[in-house]
């Protein structure tokens, strides 16, 4: 029963980033790693990855997705 990890966010919450270089964007949370302490946020922290030819993708290229942030980094946005 401790594996558990107890967070103040969860999946489609609103929220704003409250420190570091992405301090004062908004978005909606895509994902959750409580273990981790980390959040994807939709639109924050757009990273560019190498992505090699594959049947899923032919070209390759360099796509653009959103990368981690730091848990405690995050607040959620009232909805008052």
């Amino acid at each position: 029963m401790g594996n558990r990890v107890k967070t103040h966010v969860k999946k489609n919450d609103e929220v704003v980033v409250i420190s570091g270089n992405h301090k004062g964007e908004k978005g909606r949370v895509l994902q959750v790693f409580p273990h981790k302490s980390q959040v994807i946020v939709e639109g924050v922290r757009l990273i560019k990855k190498h992505q090699k030819r594959s049947q899923d993708s032919p070209d390759g290229g360099i796509i653009e997705r959103e990368g981690p942030l730091h848990i405690s980094n995050v607040k959620i946005v009232s909805e008052a």
